[in-house]
């Protein structure tokens, strides 16, 4: 019954919501089955991220700095965002809810943040009220070290996995000064990190007892992370980080592990020099178990266990920027055994993408007048 309800809420937001004729609302053939795209919501600016409520209704980001609940209608600004540094590519990023929201109405986000030495990613959370126009009792949970002068490379995806922790993947803030940090644990700085709800640190994490070493990483070396899950069979976070000019790859994670970043990579500078000494294996350091070059520019994934799809439950599903596409993984235990690109006729950047309590898929399009789409099963 509750998924019923759900559904039917979902389809009213489809149905209800005011849309201009250039909306998206199309058919396309798959190598599965044909899947039918709507525009259910519009005239966002430049969304970031989309996390559904547990009536089916969202959060949207805008990297502008804007929380906004879509259901059947796109709301005003949501009070109570902390101030965001929203120059380049950062901004409001990311936003989940906690495990425990339909008891605690918790709400994390992750953004940009100025400060002395110039900004760097951090993690905030609030109380939603429960009437969706405020968050009450904010405070900063995590705040990346150190602050540089970069508009580039915040990451950054907010995951809870199976125990309730919470990882946030965190870029190298991309200049040639910086990137070496990635390598470096006294440096938040190409990490991804596992922390408490509250912002302490588990007394598991990898390196919680080195001295040298800030306790909050779970893993190094990385470049720009914007695509990370948790994969349901295995219960381990999965990620997507960008490549410069090639060499996008796909990791699991494991603590304490090194994935290489600047030292190996498969890509080069985006003027065409080599990065480092252009190494592309070295022992102690993790290789990705898939690769892309030309890169897609991977932001946003999910894996997918609905019904609306059958053959696609356990895929991979992820947005491509550059590609504008939805890339579709087939996973074969810790393996892609095939890759199939969707939408990409559309033209448009794919910034996030979920999975709906009605079994959809949902993409947000990262665009001055960005989308809210929905992917279901076309019944004609």
């Amino acid at each position: 019954m509750r998924h019923q309800i759900l559904r039917s809420s979902l389809a009213a937001i489809a149905a209800s919501l005011a849309v201009p004729a250039l909306a998206v609302e199309e058919t396309f053939e798959t190598e599965g089955p044909s899947i039918r795209v709507e525009t259910i919501a519009n005239g966002l600016s430049h969304p970031w991220a989309l996390a559904f409520m547990p009536d089916g209704s969202m959060l949207v980001t805008e990297r502008n700095g804007n929380l906004r609940h879509v259901s059947d209608k796109v709301s005003e600004p949501i009070a109570g965002v902390p101030d965001v540094d929203a120059r380049g590519q950062g901004g409001l990023l990311d936003v989940a809810l906690d495990p425990q929201f339909e008891e605690n109405r918790l709400v994390y986000l992750s953004f940009a943040e100025a400060g002395e030495g110039g900004n760097s990613t951090a993690v905030a959370r609030g109380v939603l009220s429960e009437d969706l126009t405020r968050l009450d009792n904010v405070e900063v949970i995590f705040s990346q070290k150190p602050k540089v002068q970069s508009q580039q490379h915040f990451g950054s995806r907010l995951v809870f996995d199976n125990d309730g922790y919470l990882f946030i993947t965190l870029g190298e803030r991309s200049q040639a000064q910086f990137r070496e940090q990635a390598q470096q644990l006294n440096s938040h700085l190409g990490k991804i990190v596992r922390i408490r709800p509250d912002g302490t640190v588990p007394d598991d994490n990898p390196f919680v007892n080195q001295a040298d070493a800030l306790p909050e990483i779970w893993s190094y070396g990385h470049r720009n992370v914007q695509a990370a899950a948790i994969n349901p069979e295995s219960g381990v976070l999965w990620e997507i980080e960008h490549g410069p000019r090639g060499g996008d790859e796909l990791n699991i994670v494991q603590p304490g592990a090194n994935y290489g970043w600047p030292i190996v990579t498969l890509g080069i500078n985006y003027d065409g020099t080599t990065i480092g000494e252009g190494v592309e294996h070295q022992e102690g350091m993790v290789d990705a178990i898939r690769t892309w070059t030309p890169v897609i520019a991977p932001s946003g994934m999910m894996f997918y266990q609905g019904e609306v799809f059958p053959d696609w439950k356990g895929n991979l599903f992820v947005g491509g920027l550059a590609s504008t596409a939805l890339v579709r993984l087939t996973v074969d235990g810790d393996n892609i055994s095939g890759e199939e690109r969707l939408l990409e006729s559309l033209g448009l950047r794919i910034r996030d993408v979920a999975e709906g309590p009605d079994g959809a898929i949902y993409v947000i399009t990262d665009e001055d007048d960005g989308e809210v789409l929905r992917i279901s099963q076309d019944a004609g």
